[in-house]
């Protein structure tokens, strides 16, 4: 399995957590903006407050379908990872609003991680960090989680299963592709 060598021990969720973001949408935007991997800048203490430190310098990666929208940031791990190893970790934030007119639940959840040989892995499992969010309209629900892979860069998308809380209408909705980067990846040019 691609994303089963390393457990991350990253797993928060919030309802209206307020999110400052960068929004881009293409990949070299995403290359310029991504942080300094030398730097190591002073973190707070707080395991929350630290993540918000960290994603506030990393570009989003959106998506909208049927009024609900989907923000994923992604970041490195160096302190987890392990190159020589092969152990390539990376934690990402997801951020769900519901700007439409309904109260929606999330039911499920399928990824497509996809490492730097082609290898792509398939995960399908109820909701999120084991939560079922019901999100409210003009509400939204955030978590944080991770995933590690035995190359250096890879990326992943996926949709989610949503459930319309009135009438039981099950939809899906997109998440993003979003990028694995490291300093370790190798760069080609064509």
């Amino acid at each position: 399995m691609i994303g089963a060598r390393v457990q991350l021990p990253i797993v928060f969720a919030h309802t209206d957590f307020s999110l400052c973001s960068n929004t881009v949408s293409i990949m070299q935007e995403h290359e310029r903006l991504m942080p300094d991997w030398s730097a190591s800048p002073p973190m707070s203490q707080d395991p929350e407050d630290a993540l918000n430190e960290l994603f506030a310098s990393v570009p989003a990666y959106e998506a909208e379908t049927d009024g609900v929208r989907v923000m994923v940031q992604v970041f490195w791990l160096p302190d987890q990872s392990e190159p020589d190893d092969n152990i390539y970790c990376w934690v990402y934030r997801i951020r769900i609003e519901n700007a439409g007119p309904a109260t929606v639940q999330l039911m499920e959840r399928t990824w497509h991680i996809t490492d730097a040989g082609g290898r792509t892995e398939y995960v399908h499992g109820e909701g999120v960090v084991g939560e079922l969010p019901v999100i409210r309209p003009q509400s939204g629900f955030d978590y944080t989680s991770g995933v590690s892979l035995t190359t250096a860069s890879g990326f992943m998308s996926g949709s989610y299963q949503m459930r319309d809380f009135k009438t039981g209408r099950r939809f899906d909705i997109a998440i993003p592709a979003f990028s694995l980067d490291s300093p370790f990846q190798i760069r080609q040019i064509h």
